[in-house]
């Protein structure tokens, strides 16, 4: 068994190490080539053998490096082999469409997406593109702005009819300032006119509801007052001549002073008698059996 950490090395008796020398070998001029891993980009088939490749089958590449640059940026070439007939197909990064393209070995299938991508846009069509699929993407954006020309519109129909009215009365004034001479009131004019119309009409229901309580007043006084059967009867007065005369009629000091003094006093309570209830006997409905005295 050999040793896992060899210490000793075998030298066979014939070894010069005088032999030995350095060597340069000289470099690669050509292209920079590595193997790498990697997977189809793209769905395609084989022209020889008619094999399809679906896009992400693994293969072992050989990543090369081309001298072709795109604003600055490396464009790099990949070989691999078809799995059918171990045809070599080729194909080199596109950094201006952001893809793919096939070379050689192989055609790419049709993809519809694709219609219309290879011709070329100006910047202008490209900022127009950007701004369109911003504006679609942001469906919240759009509700927002939907709403808030919708309260706009609400806005400016609402002052549209406002000014149409106060036109409208505003030419009804002048009309019938013009039919009766008058000069035609100012805006204030009118407002004060109104608010003095108010005020009269609030005076005129004030008033009616005193006219009412001083009804009810009056009757109150009428049912609270002495009738005519309990009042003593006044003597008849005499004149000289001994014809009876008709009494003199009360004051108006007297009737004021009784109807205030019927409304201050209270009307008198109803009379009634406090009647005194039998407490019920509820032990029969308990269940107990009651004894009867002995006395």
């Amino acid at each position: 068994m050999s040793e896992r950490k060899v210490l000793s090395k075998y030298y066979p008796p014939d070894f010069d190490p005088s032999k030995i020398t350095r060597t340069r070998k000289p470099k690669n001029a050509g292209p920079k080539v590595q193997t790498v891993r990697l997977m189809a980009p793209f769905p395609m088939k084989c022209i020889p053998c008619g094999e399809y490749i679906y896009k992400g089958r693994k293969f072992n590449a050989r990543k090369e490096t081309t001298d072709e640059k795109y604003l600055n940026i490396t464009i790099y070439r990949f070989y691999i082999r078809c799995t059918r007939c171990s045809g070599e197909i080729t194909f080199k990064t596109d950094p201006k469409n952001m893809d793919y393209e096939c070379e050689r070995g192989a055609k790419r299938n049709f993809e519809p997406w694709r219609i219309g991508s290879g011709k070329e846009e100006t910047d202008e069509e490209r900022l127009e593109r950007v701004e369109r699929e911003e504006e679609e993407g942001n469906a919240m954006v759009e509700l927002e702005m939907k709403t808030v020309d919708a309260k706009r519109e609400m806005a400016v129909a609402d002052a549209l009819d406002e000014i149409r009215t106060r036109n409208a009365r505003f030419e009804r004034l002048d009309k019938d300032a013009v039919e009766s001479g008058v000069k035609a009131p100012t805006v204030d004019e009118e407002r004060e006119r109104q608010d003095r119309e108010d005020e009269e009409a609030a005076r005129r229901a004030f008033m009616r509801r005193q006219e009412a309580l001083e009804e009810v007043i009056g009757d109150d006084d009428v049912s609270w007052g002495p009738t005519a059967s309990s009042a003593p009867a006044a003597a008849p007065q005499t004149n000289t001549d001994g014809a009876s005369a008709a009494p003199p009629p009360p004051s108006t000091s007297t009737a004021e002073s009784r109807r205030e003094d019927a409304i201050a006093m209270p009307p008198p309570p109803a009379p009634f008698k406090r009647v005194v209830k039998k407490k019920k006997d509820l032990s029969a409905a308990l269940g107990i059996k009651k004894k009867l005295s002995l006395v």
